[in-house]
C-alpha cells in the first residue's frame, strides 16, 4: 500500500516548486520525489476535502496563494492566483465549514482570509494588520506566522514579532472580531500551535525561545492561560536554534516539535495533566527540518530538511511515542513542507 504525499519548497536555487512521492507503508520506503507542479517559492500547501491544493506563491515583487484542482490527481489543474503586491505567506489553512482559506503573511503581519468561489478558486474579503514588536532583532515588527482554527472553529494567529496569539470569532463571511490575545514570555517568538485531541489544552511552539509553551484553552471566551514552558533542545546547545513545526498524536499521547540549528525532532511524552516531557531528541540526518508530518496511520514521520535538500524518513513507536530511522539522504531541492494526501 503506498500514500501519496506533496512537498513544498523554496525555488531560490535549483527548485522548480512543488514535488510529489509516494510512502509504501509495507516496504517502509519513501520513493524519489518528482517534479509536481512549477510554481514559485510553494512553501506551504493546504488541500481541501474536495481535492483542491492552495499554495503560498511568489511571483516577482507579489505574494499570495494559487489554488488547483487535483481532482484528477495526474493532471493538476490551475484555477486561479491571488496575489498581492510584497512578499508570499508562510501558512495556508483551509476552513471547510465556512470555505474560507486563511493565510499568515510573516513579513507584512497580515492576517488575509480568502473565500472559497465555486469552482475552488480563491477571492480575498479580509485584511488584518497586526502592529508591534518585541525584544529580538527578529522582532523588529509584526510577523504574523500561523492562522488556523480551534477545536470550536474560533480562529488563532501566531505572531512571533509582537509575541501574540491572537483568537478571532469568525462569520460565514469571512469577517472577525478580535475575542482574546494572550501574551507569550518576551522574546518566545510564537511560530504554530496545535491543540490537544480531547482535553481544554494548546501547546504553543516557540521559534525563538526554542520551547513551548503548554497552555489552557478557555472556548467560553477564547483565552489562554500559560501552565508549563519546557525546552525543545538541551541546555548545552548555546548555538543558534530556531524552533519550528509542531505535531501532536491523534491519541494526545505524544508531541513533536522540529529544531532548525539543533537539527532534531524533539519527542515529548504528554503526561496525566497534559504537561510535557521530553523523552526523546533524534538527529534528522539533515539541516535545518522545517517541517515533519505524521502518514495517516501514524507509524511513520517525514522530515523536510531544507538546507540540506534531502527528506528523513522514521518509524514512530504508537506505544512509546519514540521515532527510529529508516530512510535518509532522499534527495529534494529545498523541502520545507510535507502534506499526505488521503486520496
Amino acid at each position: 500500500m503506498s500514500v501519496k504525499l506533496l512537498l513544498g519548497s523554496y525555488t531560490r536555487n535549483a527548485g522548480t516548486g512543488i514535488y510529489q512521492t509516494t510512502l509504501d507503508v509495507e516496504k517502509k520506503q519513501l520513493a524519489q520525489p518528482s517534479a509536481y507542479i512549477t510554481a514559485g517559492n510553494p512553501t506551504y500547501l493546504a488541500v481541501s476535502q474536495a481535492k483542491r491544493l492552495y499554495s503560498v506563491l511568489a511571483e516577482k515583487d507579489a505574494g499570495g496563494l494559487v489554488a488547483y484542482d487535483l481532482a484528477d490527481f495526474n493532471a493538476p489543474k490551475l484555477i486561479n492566483k491571488s496575489v498581492q503586491p510584497g512578499s508570499s505567506p508562510a501558512y495556508v489553512a483551509v476552513d471547510e465549514a465556512r470555505q474560507l482559506v486563511y493565510s499568515a503573511k510573516y513579513h507584512s503581519g497580515q492576517l488575509l482570509i480568502h473565500r472559497v468561489l465555486p469552482d475552488g478558486g480563491l477571492e480575498l474579503v479580509t485584511t488584518v494588520t497586526d502592529h508591534g514588536h518585541g525584544p529580538k532583532p527578529e522582532q523588529d515588527g509584526a510577523h504574523v506566522h500561523f492562522a488556523d482554527l480551534t477545536p470550536d472553529q474560533r480562529l488563532v494567529t501566531c505572531d512571533l514579532g509582537t509575541d501574540e496569539v491572537h483568537t478571532y470569532d469568525v462569520t460565514a463571511d469571512g469577517q472577525v472580531t478580535e475575542v482574546a490575545v494572550y501574551q507569550t514570555a518576551a522574546g518566545f517568538g510564537p511560530r504554530h500551535i496545535v491543540f490537544h485531541p480531547t482535553a481544554p489544552i494548546a501547546y504553543l511552539a516557540g521559534e525563538l525561545g526554542s520551547a513551548v509553551e503548554v497552555l489552557n484553552y478557555d472556548a467560553t471566551t477564547g483565552r489562554f492561560t500559560h501552565l508549563q514552558t519546557i525546552a525543545t533542545i538541551p541546555a548545552e546547545h548555546t548555538t543558534h536554534n530556531g524552533a519550528a513545526a509542531i505535531r501532536i498524536s491523534a491519541d494526545g499521547r505524544f508531541l513533536y516539535v522540529s529544531n532548525r540549528g539543533h537539527d532534531s525532532l524533539a519527542g515529548f511524552a504528554i503526561k496525566a495533566d497534559y504537561s510535557l516531557k521530553l523523552q526523546q531528541l533524534i538527529a534528522t540526518e539533515g539541516e535545518f527540518p522545517r517541517d515533519f508530518a505524521f502518514d495517516p496511520t501514524e507509524k511513520f514521520v517525514v522530515c523536510a530538511n531544507q538546507n540540506t535538500s534531502n527528506l528523513t524518513l522514521f518509524a514512530r513507536d504508537a506505544k512509546t511515542g519514540k521515532l527510529s530511522l529508516l530512510q535518509k539522504d532522499i534527495a529534494c531541492t529545498e523541502p520545507v513542507c510535507v502534506r499526505f494526501l488521503n486520496f
